[in-house]
This record gives structure tokens, sequence and C-alpha cells, in this order.
């Protein structure tokens, strides 16, 4: 088990070293130069870090420990966009100075809060924790996907995250859009719900990619006709 109590510029190391290798050298929160001896000196001490060839590795317990601290950041970045509902650039900003708050334990309290993300609002994947793998409900959740909601609850969307590119295109090209609201009407067979003036249906897999803010208000769920997302048409050309 790493140590605890790591100083700033160590966990700054630790995560640079990890992201190394996850996009190349570009270290979210930069150490300052003239701390950097000092952290790797740190690291090295705590049995996080070796150096080979003059140059800080990462050691299993450094690995374990520098997604951690990737893994707190990047829940930082999403409770302050999801949740305070800061832009983008602000919320980067400050995510490197409120990861430091997250600590074991909190972290999963936030990560079951948000409805346990799988990636920053950049896109990159968050590692999962603990809560991820055993699902925990302890807190009640801010932020769910849409697979997850009761006929009745409503919220507005946070954020769409999708492999399916054409099925990600055609949901923002209907205003599935970080703001718009929503309200879930049906689970089976499918995923109905209101969005706008109209209603979308869409499978499972659809519906976990959609990411809702929820609310404490409930609504009806009386049906009405609705779009089906899975199903593209294709216009027939003439002649």
């Amino acid at each position: 088990m790493p140590e605890p109590g790591l100083s700033e510029a160590a966990e700054e190391l630790l995560a640079g070293l990890w992201l190394a290798r996850e996009n190349g050298p570009e270290p979210p929160c930069p150490v300052d130069e003239a701390s950097r001896p000092a952290a790797v000196r740190e690291l090295v001490e705590a049995g996080l870090v070796e150096e080979r060839e003059g140059l800080p590795s990462l050691t299993p317990a450094g690995e374990a420990e520098a997604s951690a601290v990737v893994r707190r950041e990047r829940l930082a970045e999403r409770l302050l966009a999801d949740v305070l509902a800061l832009g983008d650039q602000l919320a980067s900003e400050a995510a490197c100075r409120f990861e430091h708050l997250l600590r074991r334990g909190i972290d999963d309290r936030i990560c079951t809060l948000l409805g346990h993300p799988r990636v920053c609002p950049h896109g990159s994947p968050i590692p999962p924790g603990a809560c991820c793998q055993v699902g925990a409900e302890e807190a009640g959740k801010v932020v769910s996907s849409l697979a997850d909601l009761t006929p009745g609850q409503r919220g507005v969307i946070a954020y769409v995250h999708s492999r399916r590119r054409e099925m990600l295109h055609r949901l923002l090209a209907m205003g599935a859009l970080p703001g718009a609201p929503v309200l879930l009407r049906q689970r089976f067979p499918s995923y109905v719900f209101d969005l706008g003036q109209g209603q979308i249906a869409v499978d499972q897999e659809t519906a976990r990619d959609i990411y809702v803010r929820l609310s404490d208000e409930r609504a009806s769920t009386r049906p009405r006709r609705a779009w089906f997302a899975p199903r593209l048409r294709r216009r027939r050309g003439r002649g």
C-alpha cells in the first residue's frame, strides 16, 4: 500500500508519468522544475518510483497510486463540470487543486454520486475504483446514466459519450446536448424519453451512454409517439 500524504508536486509527477504512457508526455498539472528533484526523491523513498538511466519510472505500487491520482483528478473535473456546471476551462483549472481533497474513500463517494462516470469532460477514461466494480450505491446519485433511471424521473443531460459515432451524431442532431431537459417514460421494450418537443426511443446500450443530472421532480409516464434512434432509415435515390 503506497504511503499516504504525498506532496502535491509528488502527486503531479506520478500523474505525469502515468499519463505519459496513456497520451504522451502531457501531464495535466505540470511539475515546477524547481520542485521536481525533491518530488522524485520523495517518490523513490516511498517505493513508488525508481530511476532508470537517470529517468524516473513507476514501480508496480507507483502505477496503482498514479492511477488513483489521475482518477481523483478526472472525477474532480466531472464533479465541477456536471454538478457545479463550470465550463470546461474553469473545471480543468480547478481540478488539479481540488483533486488533492479527494482522498481515499471520498473519491469513491464522489464517483457513486456521479453515477460511476467512465470518462472526464474531455473524453479521457477515468480509471475505475472499487465502488465501480461492486456497484456501490451508499450515496444518492446526482448524475446517472439514462439506463439507471426509473420511469417518471427527469433531469438535464450532463453529457453524452458513445463509441458509435453514427449514433452519437444522430443523438446530438436531435438535441441531446448538455443542459437539455429529459424525462424517462419507459424502460421496456426500449428506453423512451422526452427530449424537446418530442420523444426518442433507444436501446439499452445507447441509454447507458447518456448521463443525466437528476431532478427531484417526477412526472407522469403517459407514453407518446417516439422516434426510434437505433433504426436509421436511408432515403432512396430517384431514377
